[in-house]
């Protein structure tokens, strides 16, 4: 139980007296599973990488997931979460969605080192990003407070930017239908979780001035 304790702690002395061992014991659980689903993909695609030392997007691809879901095992706990059960599976599709990805090789529609390069452009930004938040980030939407500066000056989710523009770069490389239907699937899966943590952060009136000032949430002057 000092887990236990140490979890409260960690939410503060004024939302200590909110939390429940089964909502510790989610966070845990979700955790510990994110854990072991990484390392187990990452021991796949560098398998797959020492097969064909040439394909330079595989390492990139574990690299990023190692970016987004290992920071996440060590995110503070937000003050308020979106627990409905659509933003819950769509949170959970679109951040595991690696588990479906097609790591053989496929059709090559631009050179690897061009896909590759679209890959280290969207990393760069999405640490960029991440940076501006500290610990900040989570799996499933969240007010972990509001942040305007950095990244978040030029759209209100940047992330998302760069996951798209990595994302972008892999298919190009490794593209075929497998590959092309969980990408698809992955950006409605976005979609739908931008907008609940958009419904959930317009209840806080710092957010809402925010949004006046970042008219787009990701793509500048489109979306």
């Amino acid at each position: 139980m000092q887990e236990y304790q140490a979890y409260k702690d960690q939410c503060g002395p004024g939302l200590a007296t909110k939390i429940n061992l089964r909502e510790f014991l989610v966070e845990a659980g979700l955790r510990s599973t994110t854990a072991i689903l990484l390392a187990g993909f990452a021991y796949v695609a560098v398998q797959q990488w020492l097969a064909d030392p040439t394909r330079i997007t595989l390492l990139l691809l574990v690299f990023a997931n190692c970016l987004t879901l290992g920071l996440s095992l060590f995110v503070r706990v937000p003050k308020k979460r979106d627990w409905q059960p659509v933003t819950v599976l769509c949170s959970l599709g679109a951040s595991y969605y690696f588990l479906a990805i097609q790591l053989a090789p496929g059709d090559r529609l631009v050179p690897e080192i061009f896909g590759a390069g679209l890959q280290a452009a969207g990393l760069a930004w999405q640490i960029y990003a991440k940076f501006t938040l500290r610990f900040s980030f989570g799996i499933l939407p969240a007010n972990r407070g509001i942040v305007s500066h950095g990244a978040y000056r030029v759209v209100r989710h940047p992330i998302y930017l760069g996951y798209a523009i990595a994302d972008i770069g892999f298919l190009l490389t490794n593209f075929g239908v497998q590959n092309l239907l969980v990408y698809a699937g992955l950006y409605a899966l976005q979609y739908v979780r931008i907008t609940r943590e958009e419904e959930l952060l317009s209840n806080d009136s710092e957010y809402l001035r925010y949004r006046e000032k970042v008219r787009y949430r990701v793509l500048p002057g489109i979306y």
